[in-house]
Parts: C-alpha cells; sequence; structure tokens
C-alpha cells in the first residue's frame, strides 16, 4: 500500500513539476535516499571479514609464526601483532620503538615509491603496546644490522622495503612452509598443483591483529571494547571498525540470558 501510494504522489509531483507547479519532487528524494542507504549496507556487508577466508586463523598463525626464517621474522612478528599497515612498517624508524615501554609508535609511512609521509589519517599516528615476543625479536635484529640504518626494516641501501618484496620474498615463503597453502595455478613434476599461500596480501595478518583484539580472553584473545579496537588499528572512526569487524565482536544475547533478563524484568 505504501509503495502504490508513494507510486501515485510521486506521479502527480512530477507533472505538477512539468506545468510549473512544483519545484521539486520529495518522493524522488525519498527513493534516492532509500537506495542510498541499502548501497552502504551493501558495502558494509561486502567489507566483512572472515576468519579462514580473509583472516588467518589462530592454529594458521601458530604455524606460520613458528615457521618465520630469521631473516623475515622480525617484520612478520611485528605485523601480526601490532596489526600495523604495510606502509607503516615499511616507514618505521628506530626511534619509533620504545624497548623499555615495550611500545611502537607509528609516526609516518612509506608510500609505494618509497616517498615518506604521514599517516592515512590523524588517527593512524597511534602507539602500539607490543608483547615480548616482538620486542626480543626487534632487538636481535638492530644487533645484526650493519650500518645502523635509520628504517628498522631497512633494505641493503638502508631505505625502505618495497612492498612487493616483503610479500613476494617474505610473506608468501612462509605461508606455504607453514602449510597454509591453497592449490595454485602451476602444475609440479608429479602433474599436481603447486601449493600457494592461502592469504595473499599483509592486510590477512592486519586482521588477524584485529581479531586478536575482539577475541575473549579464555578464547587467547584480548577482550577489548570496539572504541580500543579502533584506536589501536589507526581507523578514523567507529564506523570503518564495526563495518569490518563488528561481527566478530562477542555475542552475549543467547535464548538462556534474554529468558533471564525478560524474567527479572517482569518479576
Amino acid at each position: 500500500m505504501v509503495k502504490k501510494l508513494l507510486t501515485s504522489l510521486g506521479s502527480i509531483i512530477s507533472d505538477a513539476s512539468e506545468r510549473g507547479l512544483a519545484t521539486r519532487n520529495p518522493v524522488r528524494d525519498i527513493r534516492s535516499s532509500r537506495k542510498g542507504r541499502d548501497r552502504r549496507q551493501e558495502k558494509r556487508q561486502k567489507g566483512r571479514v572472515e576468519v579462514g577466508v580473509d583472516i588467518p586463523t589462530r592454529d594458521e598463525i601458530k604455524a606460520f609464526v613458528a615457521a618465520l626464517d630469521a631473516h623475515w621474522r622480525p617484520l612478520l612478528v611485528t605485523a601480526v601483532f601490532t596489526g600495523m599497515r604495510s606502509s607503516e612498517l615499511r616507514g618505521l624508524r628506530w626511534q619509533d620503538v620504545n624497548f623499555k615501554r615495550a611500545e611502537i609508535s607509528v609516526t609516518q609511512r612509506a608510500d609505494e615509491f618509497g616517498e615518506i609521509g604521514p599517516p592515512k589519517s590523524e588517527a593512524g599516528v597511534r602507539t602500539i603496546p607490543v608483547p615480548p615476543l616482538v620486542i626480543n625479536a626487534l632487538k636481535e635484529h638492530k644487533l645484526k644490522q650493519a650500518g645502523s640504518p635509520i628504517y628498522v626494516f631497512a633494505n641493503p641501501e638502508g631505505e625502505p622495503r618495497s612492498h612487493a618484496n616483503i610479500v613476494q620474498k617474505g610473506l608468501w615463503p612462509a605461508m606455504v612452509k607453514a602449510g597454509v597453502t591453497l592449490p595454485g595455478k602451476k602444475i609440479g613434476k608429479d602433474g599436481e598443483p603447486l601449493p600457494k599461500a592461502k592469504y595473499a596480501g599483509m592486510h590477512a595478518l592486519r586482521h588477524f591483529y584485529a581479531s586478536w583484539l575482539i577475541n575473549r580472553k579464555e578464547d587467547g584473545g584480548l577482550g577489548l571494547p570496539a572504541k580500543m579496537v579502533q584506536e589501536r588499528l589507526g581507523h578514523a572512526s567507529i564506523v570503518m571498525t564495526m563495518d569490518v569487524y563488528g561481527h566478530l565482536f562477542p555475542r552475549t544475547d543467547d535464548g538462556t540470558e534474554l529468558a533471564q533478563a525478560a524474567n527479572i524484568l517482569l518479576s
């Protein structure tokens, strides 16, 4: 009935507009607004990430970390337990690592050309507490570095590493070594598909970090509230955090709790 009325009203006002008796058609505005809301909702649904598809599982991360060699371990362990973007990792300086307080400050990033600039937004400037695993890996890495470079994860010339180098030489081989794979397109000598990395980009490690922050402590996570998750990830708004990760937060409104709440309310 509502649709029929809106259609009729829209036709009347449209005719009035053609006659010069109306300057705008509010029915058209209502429909445009609804379409906009539908598109935003669809976009939010598509933006959601799923464990085992976009987010490595707990067992996959355990295998991945165990498979890291000495060369790539500092960078990739830092990625797992800070959720820093690839550009932020590549622009990280030693002066931004506080060994005593076990913190890493994100103050800049390196773009795809290696140019240094500010983080993506003001919220990107943040300080991230890190576990001893990361601090110990970075201490060992600093002792082995030659030439005292400015950047933590510098290339042999002392400049930020390229994103492609990190993914192709570090992430993918470690995934394959850990058995976190999918069948690839290339065929081996035995006629079987060669395995390829299950998660193709560094953002998968950022997704895992977000899930680690969200997961309950009894499940091996930190159980942080949404606002703290937003701050640790450096999202510009809480809406972005909830659109992508909101469905991962533990639900507490199960049947038993709903029944208890209703009984208490009405008693």
